[in-house]
């Protein structure tokens, strides 16, 4: 991924703390902004198991779960549209809809290396660990005959072992969000296939 430093801390207004688009209305979003469909399936699987870790994990309200939900469904709809200007495009249309700030700034930092934004709540650090692994758990799925059926950790963990696989992926960044939450690298992939392994 290309650096694009967003050049700033804060974003959207506390004043719309709360204020959160439907799923639905995320969803058009994304129709209208990501032909990719590999690229629109990675952003609900991270949605899923963002979703599912705050639920299960956090002992989140359903408020809660659909800010940790948006964050994930939305935070690479720009990526495709908007390759140079990523994140910024979709950061600046959460603000004109008067987003939650938190959603915002959740997306802001699910790249601290790239966007110079700094995860700071736990739903900051957790998109940043869920998200490169979510995309390595698919690509260790989609090799096998029986996709996601038996997948399990030891083999996720060998492949993260070969540079090779999956190269695109930032292993660095795996490391530097795992260092941030106090969760293993088994718990996070045992997680990420139960969550993600029926979304379609």
């Amino acid at each position: 991924m290309a650096i694009h430093t967003l050049n700033r801390s804060t974003f959207g207004d506390p004043k719309n703390a709360g204020n959160l688009m439907s799923i639905e209305e995320a969803n058009a979003l994304l129709n209208e902004w990501v032909p990719n469909e590999r690229l629109k399936l990675h952003m609900k699987q991270v949605a899923a198991v963002m979703k599912a870790w705050a639920l299960e994990k956090e002992n989140a309200d359903e408020i809660t779960a659909l800010k940790w939900e948006l964050a994930g469904l939305l935070h690479d709809a720009d990526w495709e549209k908007y390759p140079d200007d990523h994140c910024r495009i979709i950061i600046e249309e959460l603000e004109r809809r008067n987003i939650d700030p938190d959603v915002i700034h959740c997306i802001a930092s699910h790249g601290p290396g790239y966007f110079g934004v700094e995860p700071v709540s736990k739903m900051d650090k957790m998109i940043y660990a869920i998200d490169e692994l979510s995309g390595f758990v698919h690509a260790a799925a989609l090799i096998r005959p029986t996709k996601y059926e038996d997948l399990d950790v030891k083999s996720v963990l060998k492949k993260l072992k070969t540079p090779s696989f999956a190269a695109q992926v930032n292993r660095n960044d795996i490391t530097d969000a795992l260092s941030r939450i106090d969760v293993s690298l088994e718990e996070l992939i045992r997680f990420i296939i139960d969550h993600q392994k029926n979304v379609a």
